[in-house]
């Protein structure tokens, strides 16, 4: 859920490149259940392995097992990634692995009391950093357990809101319903808990407003009038049936509400004044949000980032320096990183892609109504990942079955760490320069650029920015 990755305490491991990566995303979605050896080459390159497949899958365990187990001994047996004749198992506690524990958590939230689910509902949702496997989406088995997990977390979402209104939190629950309902306008569960919270906080004209919409959209989208239990309601709203009234509250948790009572801290980070300017007075407008700081470009945001400790960050995708995706890449790699919501004026397909994959929770167009971006930062806050509806159509047919666009066909097999470290030196940054970009020791930036050259096979940093322009990773009109 977000960017893949594995940590020790606070620091990422090394797991390679994509496809090596994708044997653990592989055997974590079985679940601790072995994959025989045939399934992993089946499913890795779907309908065309290489004849050295089962050897290149062998080295690929050998390496994730160093760095799962860095201290194990060379002839131990592994006690993480074990062998599963005839295949392969992953073996951790549930709660080592997000996927794992969240789902535990939703599937626990289906019953109890309203407290209970409240507090296990937040913690599955603080636990979604963006969309889930997004790394593997060309593949089928990913693709599949993403859309099962996002299923998931719509369930834990509505769970949430269910519980927040038998505790009798109903007008803090309106906006995030809000949010839901817009980003997913076909689920009539997110209608009929809107309709409820509204009536509840006063609002009867706006209950039944809310359920015209999802009457005009089912039938718009569906041909379709609403379902049995949303007419129900709506007769029931109608008559004022005394069984919709707000219940006496049972006792909230106390996370509640600290949670309704403070603000959502945001930073914002753009380098033109007149944007910065216009965000800011949307948000000082906007209950329940504080702005804590402004950055002009990649470098500052991360710096303003790791003191302030913001909930949410809106992020430009196009600025000097460091631009919006690799600060980005960089934020979330962090412990506990904020979320992260990609701001932009003109929303191309391989942008949207990009930031798709380096795992944030929205992407806007600077041209979008104050309500839109309002909404995107409410639907990040709230563990979802709202796209301007203006591209949600483009994307689905655009990157169905779409490779990586983003990476030039020389530099394939890169990660998007190598890439920006390739952009930072074409742009003519010296080692120590790009050390404090990226916040990393200057002799770590050293060797990870000569490992560079001799994984592709060149003898200095200018055949190095050569090869960036060439390909197409960067223009003569982004250098500074």
């Amino acid at each position: 859920m977000g960017p893949f990755q594995v940590l020790d305490h606070d620091s990422a491991l090394d797991l390679g490149g994509l496809r090596q990566q994708a044997v653990l995303a592989r055997l974590l979605v079985a679940r601790g259940r072995a994959v025989p050896m045939t399934v992993l080459i089946d499913e890795l390159w779907p309908g065309d392995p290489p004849a050295q497949a089962l050897s290149t899958i062998q080295g690929y365990v050998s390496r994730l097992r160093r760095a799962l187990e860095p201290g194990r001994a060379p002839r131990e047996e592994a006690e993480i990634l074990v062998s599963a004749p005839p295949g392969y198992a992953l073996r951790t506690g549930s709660d080592a692995v997000d996927t794992w524990l969240f789902e535990s958590l939703v599937r626990a939230g289906e019953t109890g009391d309203a407290a209970a689910v409240w507090d296990r509902m937040e913690r599955a949702l603080g636990l979604w950093r963006g969309p889930a496997l997004a790394e593997f989406a060309d593949l089928p088995w990913a693709a599949a357990e993403a859309m099962r997990l996002d299923e998931l977390r719509l369930m834990a979402v509505e769970q949430r809101a269910e519980a927040a209104l038998r505790l009798g939190r109903a007008t803090a629950t309106i906006p995030d319903l809000e949010s839901h309902a817009s980003a997913h306008p076909l689920r009539e569960e997110a209608w009929r808990l809107l309709a409820l919270a509204l009536y509840r906080t006063g609002r009867q004209g706006d209950a039944l407003g809310a359920l015209r919409r999802a009457r005009t959209l089912l039938r718009e989208e569906l041909g379709l009038d609403l379902g049995p239990t949303l007419q129900r309601l709506e007769r029931d709203i109608l008559a004022q049936s005394s069984h919709l009234d707000s219940p006496a509250p049972d006792a909230a948790p106390a996370g509640m509400t600290a949670r309704e009572e403070s603000a959502l801290r945001v930073v914002v980070a753009d380098d033109q004044a007149l944007v910065r300017a216009g965000l800011r007075v949307i948000m000082e407008n906007e209950p329940g949000l504080e702005l804590v700081g402004e950055a002009q470009d990649g470098e500052q945001a991360i710096a303003l980032i790791r003191r302030t400790r913001p909930d949410l960050v809106l992020m430009d995708i196009s600025m000097p320096r460091l631009d919006g995706l690799a600060a980005a890449r960089r934020i979330l790699a962090d412990a506990a990183p904020p979320k992260v919501v990609m701001m932009t004026t003109f929303g191309t397909d391989d942008n949207l892609y990009a930031a798709l994959r380096a795992g944030v929770s929205g992407f806007v167009l600077k041209t979008s109504p104050p309500e839109q971006l309002l909404a995107a930062i409410r639907a990040a806050a709230d563990g979802d990942a709202l796209i301007d509806p203006a591209m949600t159509t483009r994307l689905i047919a655009a990157f169905a079955g779409h490779g990586d666009p983003d990476v030039p066909p020389a530099l394939k097999g890169l990660t998007d760490a190598d890439l920006d470290l390739i952009k930072l030196v074409a742009r003519g940054q010296t080692n120590q320069e790009i050390a404090a970009t990226l916040s990393t020791p200057e002799d770590s930036i050293a060797t990870a650029i000569t490992t560079l050259l001799t994984r592709l096979a060149l003898l200095d940093r200018a055949q190095l920015v050569v090869l960036a322009y060439e390909s197409g990773l960067i223009s003569p009109g982004t250098a500074p």
